[in-house]
């Protein structure tokens, strides 16, 4: 995190203004002043990502524990200006996370750990709602629906958890919230975000054994997810 802190800072101080007209100063210069009065413009981003899954059970029972990895995230962005202060924007991209699920009622290793690896291809349409600009600086609140395919699914095959092979569906439906601040330098901007990813329906395909100690017991499960982006227009 200290190196995502000293990289975003980097990013800020670009353009080598004098120091009473950078960014952050009382008066500062305006940059990329007609940007905005742009109708369609792209850009791409780069980021992290913390997968999880919400579970229901159908019974009491002692929770499932899922282990988190910290994911990346790659991508581009078409923003569609609506009306001065409202965008519409698609960020399709490449997302890749790691879930390891902890089952407590097994001895072995081999039937208690289950590695879910995923790889998504993520579409979001999503709502910008920006502020006033201020300066260099104008934060914006983001929401919308997404679909998700998940290249790494395991929905076609005939193995189950009896043989290891943990199966979720292909594809979810998301909703989507977050927030971010536009920062204007001299050529670009940078547009660091943080928005969470909840997934709307069931992703579990269950085993063939209806009695399954893997699946039975779980009513549904969800995806739900936190996205860094950095984005650069």
């Amino acid at each position: 995190m200290k190196k995502i802190a000293v990289f975003i800072l980097l990013l800020l101080s670009f353009g080598g203004y004098p120091q009473s007209k950078g960014m952050f100063s009382k008066d500062p210069i305006i940059n990329l002043e007609n940007f905005q009065k742009q109708k369609l413009y792209f850009g791409y981003y780069l980021g992290f990502s913390s997968f999880d899954f919400k579970f229901d059970y159908k019974t009491v029972a002692p929770d499932i524990q899922v282990q988190k990895s910290t994911g990346f995230n790659v991508g581009v962005v078409a923003d569609l200006k609506l009306q001065e202060y409202i965008n519409l924007r698609f960020e399709p991209g490449l997302y890749y996370t790691k879930r390891t699920l902890n089952y407590p009622n097994f001895t072995r290793e081999i039937d208690a750990v289950r590695d879910v690896n995923s790889t998504y291809i993520h579409f979001p349409l999503l709502l910008k709602f920006s502020s006033l600009r201020t300066g260099n600086i104008r934060p914006y609140i983001v929401g919308g629906l997404s679909t998700t395919l998940n290249l790494s699914s395991n929905s076609k095959s005939i193995d189950d958890n009896l043989q290891q092979k943990f199966r979720v569906k292909p594809w979810s439906t998301n909703y989507e919230l977050g927030f971010g601040i536009d920062f204007f330098s001299e050529y670009f901007i940078f547009s660091p975000s943080i928005r969470g990813c909840f997934s709307l329906k069931d992703e579990l395909i269950r085993d063939n054994d209806p009695n399954s100690p893997w699946t039975a017991n779980i009513e549904s499960m969800k995806s739900r997810a936190i996205f860094i982006n950095f984005t650069f227009h």
